[in-house]
């Protein structure tokens, strides 16, 4: 595990100059890419985003996003697609906020698909006026997506993956990656308390224990982490933050302690990334690249969208550019997986209008 010094964790915060890799060129093939198409072309809703990517059991690909009037909208609904016969199947929304007792329709949001070794697909997503005040809903299907048990509210407390997939160890156990938008305790003036943490199930998602949240001495602003595997059993939380670049945190002990955060020498307009950790041993990451802001780090538009590669999770290099062109709400929260037959799929939201499939050989990836 790299010791990093306050100073560079300060510099790879924009604090002190972050070299911009934006000018680096791809290191991909033009044919990495080996199919790029919408996951949907008609709806009845103007936008979508957060999809969520998974291979079932019986490989399937399959994947869910929100779609509605806008963001926080009440009829903003979890909808979902199988691919089948190399094409997206017709969507159908799967859950909503609709509320027992005449009670306001609320906003869902942010749905995670997430298949456990040998169990049952599952598709975790969030219910709630906002992100501070949302709760966790989860939802389990036994014949690869056809069909869905009635939805369930997690536990008081719990809250379910974020945004990105969850992990099974070798244990057994289920890891969530975690975090809040503002903690008990903290306001504003301190940073708004953004932080992550981790939730962790033995028993197949019965019951759930959580983690202490990520320290970050630095008052490092992170949500919305991914879970990287190095090859000596540490984990890797690699995370957005406000402060104009990637955030790391380690854990040598299965996820249930985290060293401090630290940077990670990417700059990112603060939107959402994932991560995957690729059969080679490879460390795969799909981020938004941004120059350094030295008035506004953290800000920027979503664009480009790219792909970057690491072996020890320390060093990233942007080795493809899967987006270019101007659009008004950039391309946004992707989400990616490697299927058994060793290529990566990705989906990421599209102007707001859209979700888009994308196909690569990582091999193909310098």
């Amino acid at each position: 595990m790299a010791v990093v010094s306050k100073r560079s964790l300060l510099t790879g915060l924009g604090l002190g100059g972050l070299a911009s890799l934006a000018g680096a060129p791809a290191k991909a093939t033009p044919s990495a890419i080996l199919v790029s198409q919408p996951v949907y072309t008609n709806a009845p809703y103007p936008q979508s985003h957060a999809s969520t990517i998974v291979e079932t059991k019986a490989g399937t690909l399959a994947a869910a996003w929100f779609g509605g009037t806008h963001e926080r909208h009440p009829d903003v609904g979890i909808w979902f697609a199988r691919h089948v016969d190399g094409k997206w199947q017709e969507a159908r929304e799967l859950a909503n906020g609709v509320q027992p007792g005449g009670k306001p329709r609320l906003p869902t949001w942010n749905p995670v698909l997430f298949q456990p070794p040998g169990g049952d697909l599952v598709l975790f997503y969030k219910v709630g006026p906002s992100p501070q005040d949302w709760w966790g809903m989860v939802m389990a299907s036994t014949d690869d997506g056809r069909t869905w048990s009635p939805p369930q509210r997690l536990p008081d407390g719990i809250l379910g993956p974020i945004k990105n997939k969850p992990v099974a160890l070798k244990s057994g156990a289920w890891l969530c990656p975690v975090s809040v938008e503002q903690s008990e305790g903290v306001t504003k003036a301190d940073g708004g308390g953004w932080s992550l943490y981790f939730e962790r199930s033995e028993d197949g998602g019965k019951t759930w224990t959580k983690t202490a949240l990520v320290p970050s001495p630095l008052k490092v602003d992170a949500i919305q982490p991914s879970i990287l595997f190095h090859a000596d059993g540490s984990l890797e939380a690699v995370a957005r933050t406000r402060q104009g670049a990637l955030a790391q945190a380690w854990s040598k002990d299965d996820g249930k302690t985290w060293s401090p955060l630290a940077a990670i020498d990417l700059p990112n307009p603060n939107s959402g990334t994932d991560a995957v950790t690729l059969a080679d041993g490879r460390q795969l990451l799909v981020y938004n690249h941004a120059g350094h802001r030295p008035t506004s780090p953290g800000k920027g538009p979503r664009v480009p969208l790219n792909v970057a590669i690491s072996t020890d999770g320390v060093s990233w290099r942007e080795v493809l550019t899967l987006e270019t062109e101007v659009v008004p709400d950039g391309y946004a929260y992707p989400a990616v997986i490697q299927s058994r037959d060793g290529k990566v799929h990705i989906t990421y939201t599209v102007n707001r209008r859209g979700i888009r499939h994308v196909v690569i050989d990582p091999q193909r990836l310098a």
